[in-house]
């Protein structure tokens, strides 16, 4: 189906940049969200940056939805996109609101994304909807209990959710990456341009490599295309051979 209109959320952070990439080469029309993009300016920035993005004006997730319905009338593919900081704390030394704030972002987010999209996709009797979580759960590195833990919450959400809402034609399924490039989480500087980081990449990853963006993107474009549908309730690791 061409002209498929795709929802992403975060779209100047981790895997939003190439899944909006891969989404337009698609032929989908990209409603995008950023934090940024309350101020009219940066969402004309945006839209000149890469031709084809409509960047949102909204930032509540129910408001994201309504908005890609009132410009689109249909919502086919909904990408959360989620991010919060990785941080590495001692669990005594971390208080009940940095976990909450990490809920906030990594569970709490996308369950109002999908409840949202599932009203227009349920009606559809169509859709996908793709959460980026991360593949730390896999492997679990002490001191990342609140990033570990939200993000496996945020996978079991979407497994739930594709039993849910497979009667519907509605696959939900997750992409887990680890050690893909991205500002966000592996910038260029560290782990391209210093070699002691480059060797322990070497070390960790059997591809000895971070994750490419535009590879990231095909698998996204790919589970949210309408061609995999059966695919569904899954959380696929993007992680080069890791752990």
């Amino acid at each position: 189906m061409t002209n498929r209109v795709a929802l992403v959320t975060n779209v100047t952070e981790y895997a939003g940049a190439p899944a909006v990439a891969a989404l337009l080469a698609q032929g989908c029309r990209v409603l995008g969200h950023d934090p940024s993009f309350g101020e009219a300016n940066a969402r004309a920035v945006a839209e000149a940056a890469t031709p084809g993005l409509y960047a949102a004006s909204s930032q509540e997730p129910e408001d994201l939805v309504a908005e890609v319905i009132d410009r689109f009338g249909r919502l086919d593919a909904l990408i959360s996109n989620d991010t919060h900081p990785a941080a590495r704390v001692r669990i005594e030394e971390a208080s009940a609101e940095d976990y909450r704030s990490a809920l906030e972002a990594l569970m709490v987010t996308p369950f109002r994304l999908a409840s949202a999209a599932a009203r227009v996709m349920k009606d559809q009797r169509s859709g996908a909807m793709v959460f980026i979580t991360s593949a730390l759960p896999l492997h679990p590195y002490a001191g990342f209990s609140i990033y570990a833990s939200a993000r496996a919450g945020a996978g079991c959400l979407a497994q739930t959710l594709a039993r849910e809402l497979a009667p519907f034609g509605i696959p939900v399924n997750a992409v887990a990456p680890n050690f893909l490039y991205s500002e966000t989480y592996y910038p260029k500087a560290q782990w391209q341009d210093d070699p002691k980081y480059v060797q322990r990449l070497k070390e960790l990853v059997p591809m000895q490599r971070l994750g490419r963006p535009e590879e990231i993107g095909a698998l996204i474009a790919f589970l949210a295309s309408g061609a995999s549908d059966f695919v569904t309730g899954q959380i696929i690791p993007f992680t080069g051979g890791w752990p």
